[in-house]
């Protein structure tokens, strides 16, 4: 990965409390896992920014490389990688996502 991609997603996570990186946008997930993500994030009433990585292969690739995890959605909190859907679900539903935005000083909306 070369540096300028590096520091772009680096950038993206450092100056987002709350960043995903998906398929597609928030209101048009282009799979199913980014649609989970989404869906799991918007129930429990937190902003977040996110990166469609379809319209940049190099960012594609590199967010990938970033974390050494191999699949997209990824999610980060507070600059910290979180995981992919079937992390954030599996957190989601057994109450640790809460808590994790919680601990982490993430506002979240009423859900």
């Amino acid at each position: 990965m070369n540096d300028i991609v590096n520091e772009r997603i680096k950038t993206d996570i450092e100056q987002n409390d709350v960043m995903l990186f998906m398929k597609g946008t928030p209101v048009f997930p282009q799979c199913g896992f980014s649609a989970s993500v989404v869906q799991i994030l918007n129930h429990v009433g937190v902003k977040f920014s996110s990166a469609d990585v379809l319209v940049d292969p190099e960012i594609r690739d590199g967010i990938k490389a970033y974390t050494n995890w191999p699949t997209v959605p990824q999610l980060y909190v507070k600059g910290e990688f979180v995981g992919g859907s079937d992390i954030i679900r599996e957190m989601f539903e057994a109450g640790e996502l809460e808590q994790l935005l919680d601990e982490k000083g993430i506002a979240r909306e009423a859900a």
